[in-house]
């Protein structure tokens, strides 16, 4: 909704796709999407041209705003290569933290108790 992107300084929100638009940019980008449609979009293949030079110009924005941000993690010395370790290691923490909620469930069924009454005993957090 280009009301709400305008409510929002620009900012986008919860209904708002998108990164913040500045100046103009911004104002080019509301006016597009508040114009009423053309009679070409009323054409089976869709959108006017000055509706799809709009949204191009969003995506190059968006993509150099990516870009920049990129470089940036990369200037900080982040990697691909560290986020694939993350990412492997919250993936190995997952399944391990699963397994050991099994483990707890079967151990509470047996025992005739909740899993959380069993925490205590194992030192363990309910935030765990």
């Amino acid at each position: 909704d280009p009301a709400a992107v305008y409510a929002n300084n620009g900012t986008p929100g919860p209904h708002t796709p998108g990164r913040a638009r500045r100046g103009t940019e911004f104002l080019l980008c509301v006016f597009c999407a508040l114009q009423f449609p053309s009679p070409k979009s009323f054409q089976p293949n869709g959108a006017s041209e000055e509706a799809l030079r709009c949204k191009i110009k969003e995506l190059k924005e968006k993509d150099l705003a990516l870009d920049q941000e990129i470089a940036q993690l990369l200037s900080e010395g982040y990697s691909l290569e560290e986020l694939d370790k993350h990412i492997s290691l919250l993936h190995e923490y997952n399944e391990i933290k699963d397994a050991g909620q099994m483990l707890l469930g079967k151990l509470a069924v047996i025992r005739g108790v909740t899993t959380k009454q069993l925490y205590p005993e194992y030192d363990l957090e309910l935030s765990d």
